[in-house]
């Protein structure tokens, strides 16, 4: 039995070979307005919106996570019909279509820039760009309405070493009446850096499009790549990216529980995770000759294999783990005071969850148990033997919980990696490319599912990309579980979200 996407891209012209995942489709107005009728009914989710010169193209999974497809629509006057007015969730997609390619969503909800600050030269800068020749009009934020309002503004410089991002609160004494954050303060052009690049430099700028998942971007622009020339890495090649990217997620869910638990005045657990994070990290040091592992995984295969000390490294610390972690989820679950800060603060229903696609520990806290790895699975994971944890509190006890499991769950898929090493070389060639060669892959990051998509031009380059981190669907999200939550609860589901600013900002 055929399901919704197969339906909707058997109404258009197919681009491309029908084999593959994500398989795509050329379509019309018609069956562009019937998939927005499919995610306002909720029997399909939207997992990215991007545009180009004359096309916009829409990227779905089902509503069981059993189909995927990508919906090609042509823009020839510059405008497509807004999915936003009826989808909440593409509002700042369709925002980001304006402002860098310059394709307006008819109808849109919000038609307010969203990266463009009015401080670039140009306008459009991956469309026509022209040059600014008028100033942009002050930002607006949404209005709240009621008695005894107040704004407070924070950012977009913090306190400490973060990213820059403006939260505009309206409260009402201490409570949270409505959140608005405004990021792109750390756009980079990274797209457009990509445009024209040859692989392996785009390759390099993909792993730098939020640096705490450098291996999951650098997996997902590799997957993409070899999608679209039908490459097939090494089985060692996957094996080292398995390892790679489970080290990845220890590291960063070690470092979000501490965090959250010192947002919550328990410092001492700040520190212990503190120290398992570091030693993470330098065991990947000593294994992969990076901390973070930053361009070790390319495009057909990785660039450095492990040896017998690399080996020992990671066996070493994962021991470590398997023997401090259990006293540290002892002390966090048996600490009255913290637990009265995190259990209930921040509630994300399952509803909000499930339609805004909400990926990782925020989707899978709130009761949508997708995770790309399953859902969607390519080696080594095809080949593995792991569990998704969920839960379905939603609040910041639930995604402090989720990130625990995940611990466990990542040191279980380590020893199997290493108890099952696979052999062989690390790197093969990419097979000769065709120009128009197009190729989706999507993987699961530490944060939750990243989407890749991108074009070659025939002669080893870069000819048009999109990168969709999975804070697009977050950052809203925070928004909303923040309404009715006192202003110094904020930092708290802040840190429990920990959304990438670097991701959205491009």
């Amino acid at each position: 039995m055929r399901g919704v996407i197969a339906d909707l891209l058997a109404r258009g012209q197919a681009q491309g070979p029908a084999a593959g995942p994500w398989p795509r489709s050329l379509i019309g107005v018609d069956v562009w307005r019937d998939a927005i009728d499919r995610l306002e009914e909720g029997v399909v989710t939207l997992t990215s919106l991007w545009g180009e010169p004359g096309f916009v193209r829409m990227a779905l999974i089902g509503e069981a996570f059993d189909e995927t497809g990508v919906l090609v629509l042509a823009c020839p006057d510059g405008r497509f019909p807004s999915v936003a007015v009826r989808h909440r969730p593409a509002i700042r997609l369709e925002r980001t279509i304006a402002d860098l390619v310059g394709l307006v969503a008819a109808g849109a909800p919000d038609p307010r820039p969203w990266l463009d600050h009015g401080r670039w030269p140009t306008v459009h800068p991956l469309g026509a760009a022209e040059s600014r020749v008028t100033a942009a009009a002050p930002y607006v934020f949404l209005p709240a309405v009621g008695e005894s309002l107040h704004q407070i503004p924070v950012g977009p410089v913090h306190a400490g070493i973060i990213e820059p991002g403006h939260f505009r609160f309206t409260v009402n004494g201490e409570t949270i009446v409505r959140l608005e954050a405004r990021l792109g303060y750390v756009h980079r052009g990274l797209e457009g850096q990509m445009i024209g690049a040859p692989i392996a430099l785009a390759a390099r700028l993909a792993g730098r499009a939020s640096g705490d998942s450098t291996v999951a971007y650098a997996v997902a622009f590799a997957r993409a790549v070899e999608a679209a020339v039908d490459a097939r890495p090494p089985p060692r090649a996957h094996w080292l990216r398995g390892l790679m990217a489970e080290f990845e997620r220890l590291a960063n869910h070690l470092g979000d529980i501490g965090a959250v638990c010192n947002d919550a005045s328990f410092a001492l657990m700040h520190a212990h995770t503190g120290v398992l994070r570091e030693r993470v990290l330098r065991a990947c040091a000593a294994a992969f000759g990076h901390r973070l592992m930053m361009d070790r995984v390319v495009p057909g295969g990785v660039t450095r294999d492990l040896d017998a000390a690399g080996v020992a490294a990671l066996r070493g610390v994962t021991e470590a783990l398997r023997s401090r972690f259990p006293t540290l989820v002892d002390l966090y679950d048996e600490t009255a005071s913290l637990q009265d800060r995190t259990v209930g603060a921040g509630r994300l229903s399952p509803e909000l969850a499930r339609a805004f696609g909400a990926g990782g520990y925020v989707g899978r806290a709130s009761g949508r148990a997708f995770d790309a790895r399953r859902a969607l699975p390519y080696p080594p994971y095809s080949h593995l033997k792991f569990e998704v944890p969920g839960r379905e509190a939603g609040d910041v006890d639930a995604r402090v919980w989720l990130r625990i499991e995940e611990v466990r769950q990542s040191l279980n898929l380590i020893e199997q990696m290493l108890a099952a090493p696979a052999g062989g070389p690390v790197l093969a060639d990419l097979p000769p490319e065709r120009v128009g060669d197009e190729g989706t892959a999507m993987v699961e990051s530490f944060r939750g599912d990243i989407l890749a998509w991108v074009r070659l031009d025939g002669a080893g380059h870069v000819a048009r990309v999109h990168l969709r981190d999975p804070s697009w669907f977050q950052w809203p999200l925070l928004e909303a579980c923040v309404e009715g939550v006192i202003v110094a609860d904020f930092p708290l589901c802040n840190k429990s979200f920990n959304c990438s600013y670097a991701g959205c900002d491009l």
